[in-house]
């Protein structure tokens, strides 16, 4: 009876632990889907001196992915909508916004909930947290 006592419990840790986990990695997806948009942003900024102004200008692709429900740009700032994750991850947003006023230097990101993240902190990556 102890036995099966101490099993119950280690599950009763385990499981929601490896389901927090098994979201995070999913929430990865929406990181790379705006990393490669990311690159296009920059490269856009750098040769016109200013942000594009939607997704067309930018040269993102809008694919939706198994995870990433859509992906927008506005002023520079990119979008991804995620689905598929889990109830308190679907429909929310990663963003990725630059920080720089100073276009002629190397564009920084921010991607915490300042840029407009409202996916839950324990899902997002460290440094957006």
């Amino acid at each position: 009876m102890i036995v099966v006592a101490i099993i119950g419990i280690l599950a009763a840790i385990a499981i929601p632990a490896y389901q927090d986990y098994i979201a995070r990695s999913k929430v990865t997806e929406l990181v790379t889907v705006a990393d490669a948009c990311k690159a296009s942003v920059s490269e856009f900024a750098q040769s016109q001196n200013a942000y594009p102004a939607n997704l067309a200008e930018a040269g993102c692709s809008s694919a939706a992915t198994k995870y990433a429900a859509s992906l927008d740009v506005t002023t520079g700032v990119i979008t991804v909508v995620a689905q598929n994750i889990n109830s308190n991850v679907d429909t929310k947003k990663f963003v990725l916004k630059p920080t720089n006023t100073d276009l002629s230097l190397p564009l920084q990101w921010i991607c915490n909930s300042t840029a407009g993240t409202d996916i839950p902190e324990k899902y997002r990556p460290a440094n957006c947290r």
